[in-house]
């Protein structure tokens, strides 16, 4: 049988099976076919840069089949004649930027990572100067892998290892010493601040040594800081309820003044206040936009479309922001950030619910250590006023109930099936007086309930890549949650293929 790269394709990214040990899960992603996709990506990349000699650099996380891959695909790149800066242990952030800092200038920038995958999964991202590759383009150089039509300077490339996240680090360290400014401790603005950093045994722990204890604080009390690709204590991923429990236990018994969670490869955080309540979703979002709104009064804050009414009311009425709510998936709401500023429409933030936050003036890069960078930057400014980060965001109404259910397609035209759902919700959602269709929604549909018992709203859509339709509901009364599950309860029954049994044992 030939070889599906197609299956490959994770959206802009590329994720596979990479070790054995799951059962049903066959590897698809191991040396040989990395070794292909390096060849694939040096064609594709010699093509946009009119034959020159190119420079790549190659940067892994923590997971076992890292080392193996890594290896295999600078390789491949050698073989074909490119010149590789083999990065080691990185950060997908600090991947791009080796396209951007002198005098490294990288023509491309590779992460080996699957993020918050388990164990056995790998994948790859790509970057270049311009920012991360796009859908078309992974789609293109998978077309290249299946063709085998590689382009080659007939020469073996030199390979040279480069400490990249050292000079990440001083980036991001330098950029608190300058902006918090302090007259009186200028090279260590952070002294004085307990703060606990929770890497997840991913790629994050530099973060704490190189930034954090650098520039003065006491980082007693981190977790996890050292890579281990089993993730033996919690999985790396800041919307995990266990990996947010976690952290949130680490700054209570410690007394922080502020915890830090990272994802494996470091593009994703959260954050844990000093009272040990989570800032993350929702929470997480509001205080971005604080933040960016006073550098910038009046942007278009621009946010995936599970957010919240309340963060809507934050945004716009307290802040005198813009909140536009776009589609899942971080490339689509960067897409659309950049897409507003090119119309004249002011954008200076493009941030999902799941941790992913791209800024315009970080080179609309989403990346969790800068994010966390910024929001350093504002605790120690507000320290000297004598306040709080959560007094940015103790105006944000929270609901008293948000659930997410997960409901299965079982048919194979997945994505057809759950389009006619979707629409005949919208007739089923018509008909009821007490529910209103929200405009200005780009995905699925979204509901306001304004029934006393239910009081909230929920929206429908499908997954980005799996045979699956997210409903998340939220409410502001105590058992609305419920209230509106049930109604829709009844409308699913109408769908053999549909497996909500998520909403029924709710």
């Amino acid at each position: 049988m030939e070889f599906n790269w197609k299956s490959l394709q994770n959206g802009s990214d590329i994720r596979g099976v990479a070790l054995e040990g799951v059962p049903g899960e066959n590897v698809n992603l191991d040396e040989k076919v990395v070794y292909q996709l390096a060849k694939a990506f040096f064609t594709w990349l010699k093509k946009q840069n009119d034959g020159k000699r190119l420079k790549v650099a190659v940067g892994m996380d923590s997971r076992l089949s890292g080392p193996a891959l890594k290896a295999s695909f600078i390789k491949g790149l050698s073989d074909q004649g490119a010149d590789v800066m083999d990065c080691d242990l990185a950060s997908t952030p600090a991947m791009f930027m080796t396209t951007v800092t002198e005098p490294y200038l990288a023509d491309g920038g590779v992460m080996l990572t699957a993020s918050h995958l388990p164990f056995n999964r790998n994948g790859l991202k790509f970057f270049t100067s311009r920012g991360g590759l796009e859908k078309a383009d992974i789609s293109e150089i998978l077309d290249i892998a299946a063709s085998e039509t590689y382009l080659s300077d007939n020469s073996v490339g030199i390979i040279e290892d480069i400490n990249f996240i050292d000079v990440y680090s001083k980036i991001l360290a330098e950029k608190i010493k300058k902006e918090v400014n302090d007259n009186q401790n200028y090279n260590q603005p952070l002294s004085g601040f307990k703060i606990v950093l929770d890497a997840g045994n991913g790629a994050g722990g530099f973060y704490a040594h190189k930034v954090l204890k650098e520039l003065g604080a006491d980082i007693n009390g981190s977790q996890f800081l050292e890579p281990d690709g089993n993730f033996p204590n919690h999985i790396p991923n800041p919307e995990d309820e266990q990996a947010m429990q976690s952290i949130c236990k680490a700054v209570k018994e410690t007394g922080a003044d502020l915890g830090i969670i990272f994802d494996t490869d470091v593009d994703r955080a959260a954050i844990v206040d000093n009272n040990a309540n989570p800032v993350n979703r929702n929470e997480l979002v509001a205080l971005s936009a604080a933040i960016i709104n006073e550098e910038h009064p009046g942007s278009v804050v621009v946010t995936d479309s599970i957010t919240s009414d309340g963060l809507s009311w934050f945004i716009n009425d307290y802040l005198k922001a813009k909140h536009h709510r776009f589609k899942r998936g971080y490339k689509n709401v960067i897409n659309e950030s950049v897409r507003l500023n090119e119309t004249g429409k002011e954008s200076w933030l493009a941030i999902e619910t799941s941790g992913h936050a791209a800024l315009k003036e970080n080179y609309f890069l989403d990346d969790g250590a800068y994010l966390v960078t910024k929001i350093l930057i504002k605790m120690a400014r507000l320290k000297k006023d004598g306040k709080q980060l959560s007094t940015l965001i103790e105006a944000l109404p929270k609901p008293a109930e948000s659930k997410e259910f997960r409901i299965k397609i079982e048919t194979e035209d997945f994505k057809e099936y759950g389009e006619k759902v979707i629409r005949d919700l919208g007739k089923f959602a018509d008909a009821k007086d007490d529910w209103k269709i929200l405009p200005d929604n780009y995905e699925g549909i979204r509901v306001s309930c304004t029934d006393e018992i239910q009081k909230g709203w929920f929206l429908l859509r499908l997954s980005l890549h799996d045979p699956v339709i997210p409903l998340n509901i939220e409410s502001d009364v105590v058992g609305g949650v419920d209230a509106i599950a049930e109604q829709l309860i009844g409308f699913f029954d109408e769908y053999k293929y549909l497996n909500f049994s998520v909403l029924k044992n709710r």
